[in-house]
């Protein structure tokens, strides 16, 4: 199972950090994940970057037991 790393907005809205998620790609393991945190994580991923061992990650990439999936909302600061 992919180890999947969730961050900012997508890390409140599954209510976890971390947690070990099967499917065959990248997109097989978003999907699981969709399932399982529902429509408020379905809504924050379509706006974030997925990466896959730390390269950006396309939905047909293949998976292995141990990979990292992160999920990396886009964040926003500076000075007013």
């Amino acid at each position: 199972m992919a180890i999947l790393r969730l961050f900012a907005s997508a890390r409140e809205a599954a209510g976890t950090g971390r947690d070990t998620v099967p499917g065959a790609t990248v997109g097989d393991v978003l999907d699981t994940a969709g399932v399982r945190y529902g429509d408020g994580f379905v809504a924050v991923l379509a706006r974030c970057r997925v990466w896959h061992n730390g390269e950006p990650a396309g939905l047909d990439e293949a998976v292995a037991d141990d990979d990292e999936i992160a999920v990396l909302p886009p964040v926003s600061g500076g000075a007013a």
